[in-house]
């Protein structure tokens, strides 16, 4: 299996702080929140190469902190070749670019870079397994329809199979909402080429192509009730931190 981790976002609502810093270099709690992510990654031992796809801009931030990093014999990264957030290729586009460049046939765990996470890997990892016949989004419930309508928005059926996916309601239906966990088995990524191909916009935020994916082929939700947040904001950015660092102090 393959990890994938989306880190090619300028993060705009996060400046002055990610003017020269791409977000998933920030520290929350005293600890970067890439570093976070490759500590769920690692727990689940069965994860083997890992790429992390950034942007022009902050690609040698990312070389740079390569070189001490965990698992920094098994990460490669990925240059998508943009320089600013008006020409951002988006998360779906750059999705189907590293499938390409590094020429990926194998199941693929992808994490949005900027994600901040307690949900167990393993866990998510055997349901995906157990439901290979479709990808698996891991969701989670944020208990607000207000909150909800900043997300992509989830309904399950009773067999966990999403039958409804909406990004970013006006009047979102339930409190479930995607975060940025993802798995597709190697026989469903060639759907990924298909959609980049099918569109002109809506390569943006990965919610477009798992509402499309929900309605062509077959994708799970695997909920979990430990913590989840977006980071959407510098008043959240200071909420997370403070909690993190009270939490592990």
């Amino acid at each position: 299996m393959v990890t994938l981790i989306l880190a090619a976002g300028y993060a705009v609502r996060l400046q002055p702080l990610t003017e020269n810093t791409p977000k998933p270099l920030l520290e929350i709690g005293g600890r970067r929140i890439i570093d976070r992510i490759l500590d769920k990654v690692s727990s689940a031992a069965e994860t083997g190469d890992i790429y992390i796809i950034t942007n022009n801009k902050f690609f040698n931030k990312f070389e740079d902190w390569l070189k001490g990093a965990r698992l920094h014999d098994r990460i490669s990264l990925i240059n998508d070749g943009t320089d600013t957030n008006e020409a951002r290729a988006g998360a779906i586009k750059d999705l189907a670019v590293a499938i390409d460049e590094k020429a990926i046939d194998d199941g693929l765990l992808v994490i949005a870079g900027d994600n901040l996470f307690e949900c167990d890997l393993k866990k998510f990892l055997a349901f995906a397994h157990k439901h290979r016949d479709g990808a698996s989004v891991a969701v989670h419930d944020i208990s607000s329809l207000d909150a909800a309508r900043r997300f992509g928005v989830v309904k399950l059926d009773k067999d966990e199979r999403i039958i409804d996916f909406e990004e970013k309601p006006e009047k979102p239906k339930s409190t479930l909402v995607s975060t940025g966990i993802y798995y597709f088995p190697r026989e469903k990524l060639r759907l990924i080429k298909r959609y980049v191909e099918s569109q002109d916009k809506k390569l943006d935020a990965p919610g477009y192509y798992i509402g499309w994916l929900s309605r062509t082929d077959t994708v799970y939700g695997f909920k979990f009730s430990e913590d989840w947040c977006d980071i959407g904001d510098i008043e959240s950015y200071r909420d997370w931190d403070r909690r993190y660092r009270e939490r592990e102090r």
